[in-house]
């Protein structure tokens, strides 16, 4: 049930809109997750560079931030491993660098997420 969010700062807007970003990224991340098909959710966003900023200015590539909800977190060890696999699929779909992919885990979505109107849990 992952959903994912990437926002792309500077992401050329008419690029990601064709919609091959997304497609790219929903079947990058169905292998990192193992999730057969109609079970990862994409939805990707383009932040204008002018909405952005690092204090001590920016080095490199502007970034990729990543937002993974799951239903439930797996063990940390495990969930290392996988931010890295996440950061080298978005990265390679995107074109960017691994280190300036930024990953983050929302709280697990059990009990509190539903899909079509019924309830994980």
């Amino acid at each position: 049930m992952p959903i994912v969010d990437v926002q792309v700062v500077g992401g050329h807007p008419e690029k990601l809109a064709a919609g091959a970003a997304a497609a790219a990224l929903a079947e990058a991340l169905a292998a990192v997750f193992a999730a057969p098909g109609g079970r990862v959710w994409v939805r990707l966003a383009a932040l204008p560079e002018t909405l952005y900023a690092e204090n001590g200015g920016t080095s490199g590539p502007p970034p990729a931030f990543v937002n993974i909800l799951l239903a439930d977190l797996p063990p940390p060890e495990v969930l290392a491993a996988q931010a890295r696999s996440i950061a080298e699929a978005v990265g390679g779909c995107l074109d960017l660098p691994t280190e300036r992919v930024h990953v983050e885990y929302a709280p697990p979505g059990r009990g509190r997420i539903a899909f079509g109107g019924e309830l994980r849990r």
